[in-house]
Formats: C-alpha cells, sequence, structure tokens
C-alpha cells in the first residue's frame, strides 16, 4: 500500500503563522532536514527571544531562509564566483552557505567577521513560509541548543508546548542529517559542518581551481 502524501498546512494556517512573524513571535515549520524556528531576523526581541528559548550561545550565529536571490542580495556584499555552480546544483535544498553581510543589513551576525549563512529551502512549506514572509526568516533547529533535532510537529509541540507561538504541521521531515554548511575564503571552500550534501557532490561540480577542506 503506497504511504500517505502529509496533509499540508491550509492559507489560513499560513496567514496566521506570517501573522507571528510580523508581530515578533516564534513558529516552528518543517524543512526538508528537520523542523526549524522562525522569527523575524530583524527583529532584536524576537531574536533574542529565540536565543532565550533554545538555551542558545550569544556568540553563537544563527543561519536563514530566504525566498528567493533578490532577497538574499539585499543583505550581502556579494555573490562569490565559487557558489554559482553550487546554487545552481543544490538550491534550493540543504546547503547553507556563508555570505559577508553588507552594512544595510539588520540582521545578527557573527561579530568578528560579520558573515550570514543563507540557504533556499526545498521543502514546500518552507518555501511557502518564506514567499508569503517576503523576507528572511531563521532558520534554526526547533530544539534545545546541543540536543537532538525534531522531525515531526508533535515532537516539537511536546517539547515546547506554549512556549512557541504557532507551529506549521507539514508533516514528518527526513530527519537524518542538518544542511551542509560551507563558506569560501581564499579560493578554498571549507566545509564547517558535514551534512546532507555531501564533499564529493561538492568536488563533482566545483572547479578543479577550488581547494576543499573540512574545518
Amino acid at each position: 500500500m503506497a504511504s500517505k502524501l502529509p496533509i499540508l498546512p491550509s492559507s489560513f494556517e499560513y496567514e496566521r503563522a506570517v501573522r507571528v512573524l510580523r508581530e515578533g513571535g516564534i513558529v516552528a515549520y518543517p524543512t526538508e532536514t528537520y523542523y526549524g524556528l522562525a522569527v523575524n531576523p530583524e527583529n532584536t526581541e524576537a531574536v533574542a527571544a529565540l536565543y532565550r528559548l533554545k538555551r542558545r550561545e550569544a556568540d553563537k550565529a544563527l543561519s536563514f531562509l530566504v525566498p528567493d536571490k533578490t532577497i538574499l542580495s539585499k543583505h550581502i556584499t556579494h555573490f562569490p564566483t565559487a557558489y554559482i555552480q553550487l546554487v545552481e546544483n543544490f538550491w534550493p535544498g540543504p546547503l547553507t552557505l556563508i555570505f559577508q553581510k553588507n552594512d544595510n543589513c539588520l540582521m545578527p551576525s557573527k561579530t568578528d567577521d560579520k558573515t550570514l549563512a543563507f540557504r533556499i529551502s526545498s521543502h514546500s512549506v518552507a518555501q511557502k513560509l518564506c514567499h508569503l514572509f517576503g523576507e528572511a526568516i531563521t532558520a534554526s533547529s526547533a530544539n534545545i541548543s546541543g540536543q537532538s533535532a525534531f522531525s515531526t510537529a508533535s515532537e516539537v509541540e511536546k517539547q515546547w508546548g506554549n512556549q512557541i507561538d504557532y507551529i506549521l504541521d507539514g508533516g514528518k521531515t527526513s530527519g537524518q542529517m542538518p544542511s551542509t554548511i560551507i563558506r569560501y575564503k581564499k579560493n578554498s571552500i571549507e566545509i564547517l559542518r558535514s551534512g546532507v550534501v555531501t564533499e564529493l557532490e561538492i568536488r563533482k561540480v566545483l572547479s578543479r581551481d577550488y581547494t576543499i577542506c573540512k574545518s
């Protein structure tokens, strides 16, 4: 017997999730890896609430989802040439890329190098939430920092209860590995976190001009 497709959120549920984000709340939502926690990253109070909820150390940066590359361009100084083939092959998908933040960007970044981590999600619910919100959202996993991530809305609800303002249920996620995080630096690609996109897959699409290493 064929497996049942997940029941996707209704228009009302998406509208409510977007309203919560605009009002400074926290929304749990599914991605192609695990469930994530979204806040408006330009709302400093919402970001602070997210850090408190996750018990996340203040010096640990967040990652973000964007609906498209047009929104991405608003927040970064430039798009490294090394990323072009990676984006063409792995976006939308579980590959997070590190960019240099521009001076007009209000999103929180690592203070030592002013970088931001972005990806475009391949999950239909995450994609739609991003597009309806019309801006970047946080993509921090829906768990206490250092603990296991969750692949179902029921697990998220059991962990957080009413500490989260809204849960957008999109069914079970793959829940196998996190997104791969990479950074370009001086003709090299540094894999900061191994994940769904493997080093071999990255090597297959990148020019041999680039060195690939792991941090």
